[in-house]
């Protein structure tokens, strides 16, 4: 059984770990990458509903990972495919989830929750195996904290840093080019960092290491990189005062890209303010424009706060914008080398259109070292 805050329920058929678990029910409308999103760190203490529906098909593989483990807490679906049907596939999404303690739902009218959610915002809610009464678990569901105040950060980050130097996966193996000329060296910030952002890094010809969530600006500004790059993350921007602290102490020293959380903390850091979306962004088919070009790019994002775009003016400038909602997707400064963007260019899953913004950090930190 699946049982929100506001009293909704759906029965359903277990998959997974059998168990009980309780998150903030989003709703995600990508078609494919079910892989991707369950090891997106930035789904940490929340429950994924996907809108597309069939899900297990293809199964999982080692390859497909985003992180080191799955991070949603809890899986919700309309029709689980047991059996994979991919020549890629090492296990089913089934064991895959039960190795790791994820439970999920099956079997219940995701449109119906979809249409739900939207009209009435995300929202706490419960999955259990084990208790099928439905007043207890609503009653479990209202009682969760929620996600605004609280650090997810620090569940998410690594323990200690560490250089990657893997470049994007290939179809036969095959490794791309190498990128010609010196080659700048970028800190990468893990708020809950994708493995393919990394790859993306090291495609466009950097030098990356990645330092824990509370490394300090000093710490980073010793090891003289050549850029900073923020990264994706879970949960409240304001809940991680200790990130937005050390990012307003390396503005105007290092050039700066920030994406999705690495944006909101930056936002924060120029003197902005955040708040939290009625239902967020979860896909990969959003539309945004460049306000500096009129471009419109299909990317794929996963967030529940925004930037308040009224908050920074005369602080930085809108760059895009969404175009379901008008809200705040990318940012710049007018003086200091530094940018970001909400969604996700690195995509997996979802579109490659936003893959210059690597290029554009790139050309950023050869301006300003030059």
């Amino acid at each position: 059984m699946l049982a929100l805050a506001d009293g909704t329920t759906f029965r359903g058929i277990a998959f997974g770990a059998d168990g009980e678990t309780g998150g903030e029910v989003v709703f995600n409308t990508a078609m494919t990458g079910y892989q991707e999103i369950l090891t997106d760190p930035s789904y940490s203490g929340q429950l994924v509903a996907m809108t597309y529906p069939e899900i297990g098909n293809v199964g999982v593989n080692r390859e497909d990972a985003e992180s080191r483990r799955p991070f949603v807490t809890g899986f919700i679906v309309k029709e689980y495919w047991d059996p994979a049907s991919n020549w890629r596939a090492e296990q089913s999404l089934g064991d895959y989830m039960r190795d790791h303690g994820i439970v999920g739902i099956a079997g219940i009218d995701t449109r119906a929750l979809v249409r739900h959610l939207r009209t009435h915002g995300a929202q706490e809610g419960v999955i259990s195996t084990v208790d099928l009464d439905p007043a207890r678990l609503v009653a479990k569901a209202k009682a969760r904290p929620g996600l605004v105040g609280v650090d997810l950060v620090r569940e998410v980050t690594c323990a200690e840093a560490y250089d990657w130097d893997e470049p994007p996966w290939q179809l036969g193996g095959a490794a791309p080019p190498a990128a010609s000329g010196p080659r700048p060296f970028v800190i990468a910030y893990d708020y809950g960092i994708k493995f393919n952002i990394l790859r993306n890094l090291v495609a466009s010809g950097c030098r990356v290491r990645v330092v824990p969530a509370a490394t300090t600006a000093a710490a980073v500004l010793a090891q003289k990189p050549d850029g900073v790059f923020l990264s994706n993350g879970p949960g409240d921007p304001d809940a991680v005062p200790y990130a937005r602290e050390q990012v307003a102490n390396l503005i105007g020293k290092v050039p700066i890209f920030g994406i999705c959380l690495g944006h909101q903390i930056l936002g924060l850091a120029l003197g902005g303010r955040t708040y939290k979306l009625k239902f967020g962004h979860h896909g990969a088919n959003h539309p945004v424009m460049d306000v500096t070009t009129g471009k419109v790019e299909i990317t794929s994002q996963n967030h529940g706060f925004a930037v308040d775009v009224e908050s920074l003016r005369g602080l930085a400038e809108l760059t895009h914008q969404n175009l379901n909602d008008r809200t705040v997707e990318g940012l710049t400064h007018t003086k200091e080398p530094l940018f970001s963007v909400q969604y996700h260019p690195e995509a997996s899953p979802g579109p490659h259109d936003a893959q210059y913004l690597f290029k554009r950090f790139v050309d950023l930190m050869a301006r300003t070292k030059g």
